[in-house]
C-alpha cells in the first residue's frame, strides 16, 4: 500500500513540478512576482515575460525531461537485458561512443549529429559486448571492465576531435561534453523528438518481454521467445534513446545507472511498471537537478557536473553492496 502512494505521489506531482520550473531561473524580468503580477493583474512587460517563458524556458523543461526521462528507461533496460544491475549507458560506453560521433559531427559536418552520435554509440555497446563475452558468457566484471576500456578509446578520440577543431567549435564542443541544456529551444526539442519518442515507444512495448530476458536466454525460449531478436531490438531502442539524449544534452554521467535503482527500491523489479515510471521520476528528477544548476549562482553549472557527484558514489554503495568479485 505504501509503495502504491509513493509512486501515485510521483505521477501526480510531476505536472506540478513541471510547471513550477517555469517560475525558476535567473532572469531579472521574469522574477515569480512578475510573473504573478502578469497573470493576475495584467501588469508588467509581456512581450519580454511571455518571450522567457515561452521561448526560452518552456522547451528546456521539455527537453529535460525527455532526456531525463529516455536515460532512465535505456539504463533499466540494459540492465535487464544484461542481467546486471551495474551496467548503464555511461558504464559500457555508450555515452562516450555517443559523444564522440556528436562532436565529430559538430566538427566537420560530415553525418547528422543525431545519426552520428546513433552509429558510434551502437558501436560502442557492440564493442563492450564483444570484448566481454567468453564462452558464450559475460560476466560482471569482465563487461563493466570492457565498457571502461571502450569508453576510454571513445574519450581519447573525442579528445583528437578537440585538439583538431576549429577553436570557435571547440568552446561549443567541451560545453556540450560537460552536459549542458543551456542551448536547449524549440528546434533542438523538435529534432530530438522523434528519434526519443521512437526509442521510448519500443522499450514500452517490450517492457514485459524483458522480465522474460532477465531470467535468462533458456527462460526466454521456453516461452517461444527469441532472445537474440529481442535482445537486439531492445538494445537498439536504448541505444537510440541514449544517443539521442547525449546528441542534444551532453554526457550525462551515470544518470541511468542511479535512476532505475532508484525506481527498484520504490517498485521492485518489475518492468511493466517500473518502465514507465523510470520515465517519469527520471525525468522529474532531472529538471529538479536542471533548475538547481541554473539558479543556484549567478553562472550556469552544468548540469553533467551534479549527476556526476550523484551518480559516482551511488555507483561505489552499488559495488559494495552486490559484493562483486573477480569471479562474479
Amino acid at each position: 500500500m505504501k509503495k502504491r502512494v509513493i509512486v501515485l505521489l510521483i505521477y501526480l506531482l510531476s505536472l506540478p513540478i513541471v510547471l513550477a520550473s517555469l517560475f525558476i531561473g535567473p532572469s531579472e524580468t521574469a522574477t515569480p512576482s512578475a510573473i504573478f503580477n502578469l497573470i493576475f493583474n495584467n501588469e508588467g512587460n509581456t512581450y519580454l515575460i511571455k518571450s522567457v517563458l515561452f521561448d526560452v524556458r518552456l522547451p528546456r523543461i521539455l527537453l529535460t525531461f525527455l532526456v531525463g526521462g529516455s536515460l532512465a528507461i535505456s539504463g533499466c533496460s540494459i540492465q535487464a537485458i544484461f542481467r546486471n544491475p551495474l551496467t548503464d549507458s555511461y558504464i559500457l560506453g555508450l555515452s562516450s561512443g555517443a559523444a564522440f560521433g556528436a562532436a565529430l559531427s559538430l566538427a566537420y559536418a560530415f553525418l547528422p549529429v543525431q545519426i552520428s552520435a546513433f552509429i558510434f554509440g551502437l558501436l560502442a555497446v557492440g564493442l563492450s559486448y564483444f570484448m566481454a563475452r567468453k564462452n558464450k558468457n559475460v560476466s560482471t566484471v569482465s563487461l563493466i571492465l570492457s565498457g571502461i576500456i571502450v569508453s576510454g578509446i571513445f574519450t581519447a578520440l573525442l579528445t583528437v576531435v578537440q585538439f583538431f577543431s576549429d577553436p570557435f567549435k571547440l568552446q561549443s564542443i567541451v560545453h556540450w561534453t560537460m552536459g549542458n541544456l543551456h542551448n536547449a529551444n524549440w528546434e533542438k526539442l523538435q529534432s530530438a523528438v522523434l528519434p526519443l519518442s521512437a526509442g521510448l515507444l519500443v522499450l514500452f512495448i517490450y517492457r514485459w518481454r524483458l522480465n522474460v530476458l532477465a531470467l535468462g536466454d533458456d527462460e526466454a525460449r521456453t516461452v517461444g521467445i527469441n532472445p537474440k531478436k529481442d535482445k537486439l531490438i531492445i538494445l537498439t531502442a536504448a541505444t537510440l534513446g541514449a544517443s539521442s539524449a547525449v546528441a542534444v544534452a551532453g554526457i550525462i554521467g551515470l544518470y541511468g545507472l542511479i535512476i532505475p535503482h532508484m525506481v527498484r527500491m520504490i517498485i521492485g523489479p518489475d518492468n511493466r511498471q517500473s518502465i514507465p515510471l523510470n520515465f517519469v521520476f527520471g525525468g522529474v528528477f532531472l529538471l529538479i537537478i536542471d533548475n538547481f544548476s541554473r539558479s543556484l549562482s549567478g553562472f550556469e553549472i552544468p548540469i553533467g557536473v551534479f549527476t556526476m557527484l550523484l551518480g559516482a558514489p551511488f555507483f561505489i554503495f552499488l559495488m559494495k553492496k552486490t559484493s562483486i568479485g573477480w569471479n562474479s
